[in-house]
Order: C-alpha cells, then structure tokens, then sequence
C-alpha cells in the first residue's frame, strides 16, 4: 500500500512538472492552466464519490446478509418450541404432508406446522393491537351508540353496566384476535392442497405433449432412462411434467434406487392420477418385456382423446355460465333498473337501489364472472423460455471487459493504467457507441416496436396523457366546478375520453401480436407436414428446409427463410431451429421443435418424429378453433343482450322520462299541487344514470365477452371498446 502511495505520489509530481515547463515553453495558457487543474481536482472528486459509493453498496450487503440470517433463525423458532408436540400427534397430519410432497414444497409437515402456529399467533397480536385502538376510537373518541348506551339489564345483573365499555373492548379486540390469526392458519392449511390442485391441472394439460416426447426419443433407439434425462432437462418446455421425471432421475441418481422403485415412488407423490396412471402401466411393461415405445405412442393418442374430451366438458360449463350472466347481470339488472326508476318517478321509492345496481352490482358481478371463469379455464402456459443453442449469437449492446475496465485504490487513484489498455477501452467504448446509436436508428424507424413486442407498455405513454386530459380542464375551470352537479357533467365526457385513450392502443397493438401469434401457429402444423412428406422422400431435413424456403405461400415463409439463411451460414440444423422457435415464442412451436431437435441428437430417422409433432400441433390448433366457434355463439349472445339493454333504457329516457318531465314542466306553469313529485323531476339527472349504465354494462360485458371467446381478458378491450362507444354515442348525440 505505502509502494503504491509512493508511486502515486511520484506520478503527480511527474506530471505536475510537465505542465510546468509546457507553460514556460508557452504550450498552456494560465487560463489552460486553470482549466486543468480544476479539470483534474473534478476527477479526483468522482474517483472519491465512487470509492465512497462502493463502499456504502458494501455495507448495504452486509446489511442485508445479517438481515437474512436473522430472518432465517426466527423462521426456525416455531419448530424449535412446538415441534416435538406435533410429532407426537404425527398420524393427524399424513393428508397434509402428502399435499406438501404433491406441491412440491420442500418442508416437513412439522416445520410448516409449526410456522403457521407461529405466524397465527403474530397475526393475532397485531389483531390485538388493532381491536385496542379501535376499542379506544369507539368508546373514547366516538363514544358508544344509542343501543348500547340506553341498554337496560334487570336489577340483579345491573351492575354489568359499569363495564359496558369494557366488555364492548375485549369483545372487538376479541374478534380482530381470532379473526387475523384463524385467517392466517387457514391460508397456511389450504396452501399446500391449492398448489397441489395447480400442479395437477399443469401435469394433466402437458402429459399428452410429454408422452410424445418419450416416445419420439425412445422409437429413435434410446434407453427408458436416457428419455427421462432428456425429459428432465427440457423444464422449460414440459414445465411440471419435467419435475415429476426429475424426481425419478433424482432417486436414481442420488439416492441410489432402481428404476422400479423411483417410478413406485414417484406415482406415490404426484398429484395428477394420470400421471400415475402412466407410470404403474408402464412398471406393467417393464416387468413383461413389453415394447416401450408403442406403449408410449398408445398413451399419447389416449391423452390427446381425454384432452379433447375435457375441452367439451368445459366449453359446456362455458357456455352454462354465459347464459347465467345474460340472465343474471344484463336481464335482471335491466329489469330492477326500469321498476326502481319507475318506482321513483311516481313518487313511492328512491333511487338508492338503482345507483347500487349501476355503480356496485354491474361491475363487481361481472369481474366476479371473469374471475370465475379464469379460475376454471385450463391454465394458460403463456410465453416459453428461450431455448439454449450450442452457439450464442448476441447481437446487443456489449459491456467493456473486465479486463480494460478502470480499477481504483481506496484513495480513488487509477491502477494499472497502460497506453495499450487506454487504447483498447476506446476502442471498445467506440463499438458500444456505435452499437447504441443503431440501436437508436432502429427505434427512430420502427417506434411501435415495442409496444407490438409488448402491448403493455403502451400504459406508459397513455396512463400519463389520460390523467392531462382529466386534470388539465379540471384546472382550468376549478371556479366553476365547486357545484357538484356540473362537477359530474363536466367530468363526464373528460372519464370517457382518457378511457378510450388508454384501452384503444392497448387493444389495437394486442390484437396485432395476437392475430400474428394465431396465423403462425395456423400455419405451423402445415410446416410441420411438409417437412415429414419431403423426409419420406429420402431428402434430409437440411434439403427439406432447402426446398420450402424457395416458396411463399403463407405467414411463415419469411421465418422459413431465416431458418435457412443460419444454416447456409454455418449454424447447425438444431440451432436454426431453435433460433426460429425463440424468434416466435409459441408454445406449440417451442414444444414440436424441442422434440424433433431432440430427436435428431438422438437418430437421424426423424420422419416419425415430424408426423407426430405435426400431429400434435394439429390437434392443439384444432381445439382451439373448436373453443373459438363454440364460444362464437355465446359473443353473438353477449351482444344482442347489450345492444337491448342500451334500447330500453333509451327508449325509457327519450320517451317515458320525457313525458314525466313535460307533464311536472306544464302542473308547475298552472300553479297545480297535485303533483309536487313530478314537479321536482330531474330528467338530465335519470339521462346521466342511464348513460352511466350503458357504459358500465359495455365494459363489463366487452371483458366478459373476451374471457369466454378468447380465455383472455385483454383479448375483450376490444367488444369494451365497441359498447362503451356504442352507449356513449347512443345518450350524447341522441339523448
């Protein structure tokens, strides 16, 4: 350390008497002198300010460690203090650590136990931290209501009484300490059974894709233990599938049992029956001498059957809860709305029902039926991993090399800094710059890039404008908005405005990338059958993908080019195909080329293999348009009940409303006092609730509508946007 204060200190000087003789040789000015000088006490300064910034990121990681460590010694008290007791009573908890095993959470029954104990009894302290200061709020600050106050007991138990507001205390401090501590302990119970029923649904959706990997891989000649490495190692593809065939690996390779025992144990813990289904039938095969591959092919096409029909059962269900919906949230409201208005209008009821169903019932019904039907709905696997390539191709922005990159001392002076280094740092600097300003050029040329990429991140640009829109004329005209009912006139229509500014790009560049998805994997199965004839043919898969690059006839003959622009360019045939797989980002692209890549490491006879991925494909994309046409229907449905829903109470504002506010306008002008309730009609205040429920009822029903077609609910801003245009233009231009 002193050598290099010393070196240091002998660099300065150096360079101190170089500028001193370049300014009596006249080369630098005092006034470049000074420039320098401060030049060189502002670098000093950074050089400290970093030192000094490392240093505090050094102590925030310790920080954080030490945290960490604490953090992990309270989680072990629980069991330190109650452990023994629950294994004492283990027989009691055999479901719940069979659910534990199935959900794959890698803790005891006795530990979880016993940190849902502990965690139960923190909720209820904070329980009754909170009951305390609500019980100080009641009794102190509010005082007790009327009820209690003038309360009376018979003589004998008179002197209870006096401690009125104590028994109100324990028994609101009481509530909160059972309430938050029994609410704690359930969610802990009912986890594992939720993530084991999750876990399930997954399997039970990849197994038939699954199925077919084995089978691909065991008909091109590998070993039954070689295909479940394989199928181990493609978790990003088969996802939970994969983890089941992991924990058979893992027995064997750790725990060192035999196949038949892994495969005993493994139908023992998963959740899914069908999975355990396949793995004692195929022990049955094992044991015979059976042909495993043919087994494989046989449980494949059973799958994709009990797929299909599944997906009946449930467009059913679909099609059962979109009659509901209709019945109860548009022609039940519709009914309440127009007896309640009635009812008011004539003087014998309020509207308090009516402004409860328009702002509370529409809305928190039907998002209740969006949630019900994304709860029901296969899970969607939504966008894959990149698949890994032998060889990485990174076309983005570098970072400078550890090696070129400046180091500093404890004193913020540079080490090790060589011409050569300086020299080559620029270098690198230069390329990066370079690299960003065609990265710059690429978004000035194409700025919807990302937000076709990623519709979302249009809520960065229209949340913002939105609240200007609704802001900035609420501040301009903040003197003549204080009444509250010109307040909701003039709001009205700025509401409306910023939510189509935010949901009409999110729908537009969503439906874009959607409808790409969705003719590419139309197309796909297509690709995938072609490949597999001119394979029969004697042409390998190299010359396959030769040939269809050469035609264009539909979406994916640009991405069919790519593919054979990295192989005439020396990328292997797997590596182009994974790069085109990446470049898509489907799940069914993603799975069949994950198989034939595997199956082509494994044999080089891949026609099979392509006939069964283009099978797969096949059946998928065929599901899938069977949902959309099935639940076409239902959409059609949705619409005609909105657009009556919008005619009746339009024709009830425009004629009915009319007639009440004609007739209490002609009783006030005669001096008449038969009719004071028609006299003190407000017809623009019945207009503006109707419009509000036709606005409210196009939203909800436009993201009921995109639930049930689509499985989506951003796929529905579309029919929101349609309705709430609808209702708006309907009660603003002819209203």
């Amino acid at each position: 350390m002193t050598e290099t204060n010393e070196s240091s200190e002998i660099l300065t000087e150096n360079v101190q008497e170089d500028i001193i003789d370049k300014i009596e040789d006249g080369d630098i000015s005092a006034e470049d002198q000074t420039a320098q000088e401060l030049a060189t006490d502002d670098q000093k300064g950074k050089k400290k300010k970093r030192s000094k910034k490392s240093k505090n990121n050094l102590d925030l990681d310790q920080y954080i460690k030490k945290a960490s460590i604490y953090v992990e010694i309270l989680k072990k008290i629980p069991y330190v203090l109650l452990g023994d007791k629950i294994k004492a009573r283990r027989e009691n908890y055999e479901n719940l650590q069979k659910q534990l095993n199935q959900a794959r959470i890698p803790i005891s029954h006795e530990m979880y136990i016993s940190n849902a104990i502990f965690y139960s009894i923190v909720a209820g302290i904070a329980g009754a931290l909170i009951g305390l200061f609500l019980t100080y709020t009641v009794v102190v600050l509010v005082g007790l209501p009327d009820q209690l106050t003038n309360v009376t007991f018979s003589p004998r138990m008179a002197w209870l009484l006096s401690f009125k507001e104590l028994f109100v205390g324990v028994f609101i401090t009481a509530i909160f300490i059972v309430g938050m501590g029994g609410i704690v302990y359930a969610l802990f119970m009912l986890f594992p059974g939720f993530q084991a029923s999750e876990r399930k649904a997954k399997i039970d959706m990849q197994l038939p894709y699954a199925v077919t990997f084995m089978y691909a891989l065991s008909k091109g000649g590998m070993n039954i233990i070689d295909v479940f490495r394989a199928l181990a190692r493609s978790e990003d593809t088969y996802g939970e599938v994969s983890k089941e065939i992991d924990s058979i690996v893992r027995d064997m390779d750790y725990f060192g049992h035999d196949l038949r025992t892994a495969l005993s144990s493994a139908s023992e813990t998963t959740p899914s029956e069908r999975f355990q289904d396949l793995m004692y039938n195929l022990l049955t095969v094992i044991d015979s001498g059976g042909n495993i591959p043919n087994y494989f092919r046989d449980k494949s096409e059973q799958y994709l059957i009990k797929a299909e029909v599944d997906q009946k059962g449930f467009l059913e269900t679909l099609g059962l809860l979109a009659e509901s919906y209709v019945t109860a949230f548009v022609a039940g409201p519709l009914f309440i709305i127009i007896m309640g208005v009635m009812m008011a209008v004539m003087g014998s009821g309020t509207t308090t029902m009516v402004y409860a169903i328009i702002y509370a019932v529409l809305p928190i019904g039907s998002i209740m039926f969006v949630v019900m039907i994304s709860i029901i709905t296969p899970t969607e696997l939504g966008e894959p991993k990149l698949l890994p390539t032998t060889e990485t191709l990174n076309h983005g922005i570098p970072d400078v090399p550890e090696n070129l990159k400046q180091i500093y001392d404890d004193e913020g002076e540079l080490l090790d800094e060589t011409e050569d280094k300086v020299r080559n740092r620029g270098y690198f600097e230069g390329f990066i710059k370079s690299k960003k300003s065609l990265a710059l050029k690429g978004i000035a040329l194409n700025p919807l890039k990302p937000m076709l990429k990623e519709p979302l991140t249009t809520l960065a640009i229209t949340i913002p404008l939105a609240l200007l829109v609704v802001l900035i004329p609420m501040l301009m005209n903040m003197n003549m908005i204080r009444n509250p009912v010109f307040f909701v006139d003039f709001i009205d229509d700025k509401i409306v405005l910023a939510l189509f500014i935010i949901i009409l790009p999110l729908s537009i560049f969503h439906e874009i990338k959607t409808r790409r998805k969705r003719k590419l994997e139309n197309s796909f199965p297509d690709f995938m059958k072609k490949l597999a004839s001119t394979n029969e043919t004697g042409m390998t898969l190299r010359d396959s993908i030769r040939l269809m690059a050469k035609s264009d006839t539909d979406t994916l003959s640009k991405e069919i080019r790519k593919i054979w622009h990295d192989i005439f360019w020396g990328l292997e045939i797997n590596d182009s195909l994974i790069r085109f797989a990446n470049r898509l980002r489907t799940q069914v692209v993603t799975r069949s080329l994950s198989l034939i890549t595997k199956a082509n490491e494994s044999s080089g006879d891949i026609g099979e293999v392509l006939m069964v991925a283009a099978r797969d494909a096949a059946s998928e994309q065929g599901m899938k348009r069977e949902r959309s046409m099935s639940m076409m229907i239902y959409i059609v449905i949705i619409y005609i009940s909105f657009f009556v829903f919008v005619g009746v109470i339009f024709v009830i504002s425009t004629t009915f409303l009319t007639e009440m506010a004609e007739a209490g306008q002609q009783m006030a002008a005669s001096g008449s006092q038969t009719g004071g309730f028609l006299g003190s009609f407000d017809l623009e205040a019945y207009t503006r609730l109707f419009k509000h429920a036709s606005i409210i009822q196009g939203m909800s029903s436009g993201l009921m509508a995109g639930a049930m077609g689509e499985g989506n609910v951003m796929s529905g801003l579309k029919h929101s946007v349609i309705m709430v245009a609808i209702g708006y233009a309907i009660f603003t231009l002819f209203v």
